[in-house]
């Protein structure tokens, strides 16, 4: 077996004319008014092509290729040809397969995208080029900036990597830092990172718990009276305990029914004990093929 590892992609890239570059798919007149449509060409305009179009040569009969198949890029070639460019660099695929290409391609949330931005302005960038290259205003880009004013760091490490939306994280400015990790921590336990749910975590919130004046306004905003807080203090506080118990037993009870459903499997490997329970159990042998057979403990 050879110990080499062939690579996906040509080690140098090359010069074409959009000419030569053949799309697989069409860019339509509704994809052209799309708001990320609109961001790449902005950002085009402002800064250039970031990431080089992948495309695959066509082979001709005297083995030089004159076209190469478009395997990635298409809004941004699409884009070029509206800015009557001419030639574009582009990353030369040895293989015409375009779905490895980037479709584990993973979201920025709110937090990272604050830390990529605040690296971007310490690197001396105008929050004006910043807007103009993202397509967005300058007060967007300032929101994204100061997101995070007020947030305690263990709640950001909490959540840094969550798709949690900037007005949930603005709810956590009107607590002290301590609750702000608890919220945090409870949204991790039950994966809810909404906003209404950020909202009822500040319902049950203790008045102490709450920084100056944010009481107050809370109660304004949500008409709640005084007992019906109280009551649902009383019920989140129950609620968390209950939910910290089951996420400390979950793996303990996950690693028996494993070991359960293998003992299972191992007794009906056994030609003797499946006759004996199809005889006396049948029911019981029933049951215990749907367990062994089940495709994951979720089944």
């Amino acid at each position: 077996m050879s110990d080499k590892i062939k690579t996906g992609f040509e080690m140098e890239g090359k010069l074409l004319p959009l000419d030569s570059i053949i799309p697989v798919k069409q860019i339509t007149r509704h994809m052209r008014t799309s708001a990320k449509y609109k961001t790449i060409l902005a950002s085009i305009k402002e800064v250039g092509i970031i990431e080089p179009p992948v495309v695959s040569p066509m082979k001709k009969e005297s083995g030089v290729p004159q076209q190469y198949l478009l395997l990635d890029g298409h809004v941004r070639i699409d884009i070029l040809k509206h800015l009557e460019v001419k030639e574009v660099f582009c990353i030369i695929s040895t293989d015409d397969e375009g779905y490895t290409l980037n479709h584990k391609v993973n979201r920025l949330t709110a937090i990272q995208e604050h830390y990529m931005i605040m690296k971007i302005i310490e690197g001396g960038v105008d929050e004006d080029v910043i807007a103009r290259t993202l397509n967005v205003n300058v007060g967007e880009i300032k929101q994204k900036r100061d997101i995070l004013t007020g947030i305690c760091p263990d709640a950001v490490e909490l959540l840094k990597d969550k798709m949690i939306a900037q007005n949930t994280l603005r709810l956590f400015r009107k607590v002290k830092p301590m609750r702000q990790a608890e919220m945090a921590e409870m949204m991790n336990t039950v994966g809810n990172y909404s906003r209404p749910y950020a909202l009822a975590l500040l319902a049950s919130t203790r008045k102490e718990m709450f920084n100056e004046e944010e009481y107050e306004k809370q109660n304004m905003t949500h008409s709640v009276k005084p007992e019906d807080i109280a009551r649902m203090e009383r019920e989140m506080e129950s609620l968390e305990r209950d939910v910290k118990l089951i996420e400390e037993s979950y793996g303990r009870n996950v690693l028996n029914l494993v070991l359960a459903r293998g003992y299972l499997a191992k007794l009906l490997d056994n030609a003797k004990v499946v006759r004996f329970l199809s005889n006396h159990n049948g029911d019981v042998l029933s049951e215990f093929q749907k367990i062994v057979e089940a495709a994951s403990l979720e089944t």
